[in-house]
């Protein structure tokens, strides 16, 4: 499958069975993630790897909507970044968040992106605290996002490119 086929395929799964990801597949999209661009090869990036049910369930709870999926999940990795190495660790770190969501699904993974930075937990912290708190990382370490992963439920099916996105495009001038 070549790169635009994938890219139609990967889409955002927020329901998993309770198959298990082979640990070669988790390396794999660990592996995406650390193979990914960032400005000046700094690479400020760390990632945590939770695969505790406890864990999961409990960060399901570190956004006020949209991370329930984490009860089901059967893994979730952790983007932080030390912000003190670079002014550009949230683009960095969405690199290694988009292949290593890229990578999940080529492997036939479900993954969802969830936001981190900048959003509240279900208890009024900020996500960011509360992963700390959970989690333990570093005050210098920012939160850009967690990727949760499992074996999908169901699997849609591929987009296509929409004639209307096409607008977009402007070629030369605005």
């Amino acid at each position: 499958m070549d790169l635009l086929e994938l890219m139609k395929k990967r889409r955002s799964i927020r329901s998993y069975t309770s198959e298990d990801i082979s640990e070669e597949n988790l390396d794999k999209i660990l592996s995406a993630g650390l193979l990914s661009a960032s400005g000046r090869a700094i690479r400020p990036w760390e990632l945590i790897v939770v695969r505790n049910q406890d864990t999961l369930r409990k960060m399901a709870d570190s956004r006020d909507h949209g991370a329930k999926m984490l009860e089901g999940a059967n893994a979730a990795v952790i983007v932080i970044a030390d912000e003190t190495k670079t002014d550009v660790w949230t683009e960095d770190c969405s690199i290694v968040m988009a292949n290593m969501h890229l990578m999940a699904s080529s492997l036939g993974v479900g993954s969802c992106w969830i936001q981190g930075r900048l959003r509240k937990s279900a208890g009024g912290d900020s996500t960011e605290e509360y992963l700390r708190k959970l989690l333990g990382f570093p005050e210098n370490y920012k939160l850009e996002a967690t990727l949760s992963l499992g074996m999908p439920e169901n699997v849609p099916e591929p987009r296509e490119t929409a004639k209307e996105l096409w607008k977009k495009v402007h070629r030369e001038v605005y």
